[in-house]
């Protein structure tokens, strides 16, 4: 699974990154990656997940070799 983080979310993550785990839910991916940087668990809970273009919820099923792109939350002007 290939993943891919953006704005404040790069300060914990690199910008783009693989996972090797079998992780079948969105809410699960969003517990790995708390895990694995326990710093993150703030923005992490305010983050938007997107597969496939589309915004998808906690209990969306990932597959293998999904690409998942995990969106903060922003403000413009």
């Amino acid at each position: 699974m290939k993943i891919y983080t953006y704005a404040a979310l790069k300060d914990y993550f690199d910008k783009e990154f693989s996972i090797d785990e079998t992780i079948e839910t969105v809410a699960a991916l969003n517990h790995f990656l708390t895990a694995k940087n326990p710093a993150a668990a703030t923005i992490l809970s305010a983050c938007r997940f997107a597969v496939k273009d589309n915004f998808v919820n906690d209990d969306f099923q990932l597959q293998t070799g999904d690409s998942v792109h995990i969106i903060p939350p922003s403000s413009g002007g």
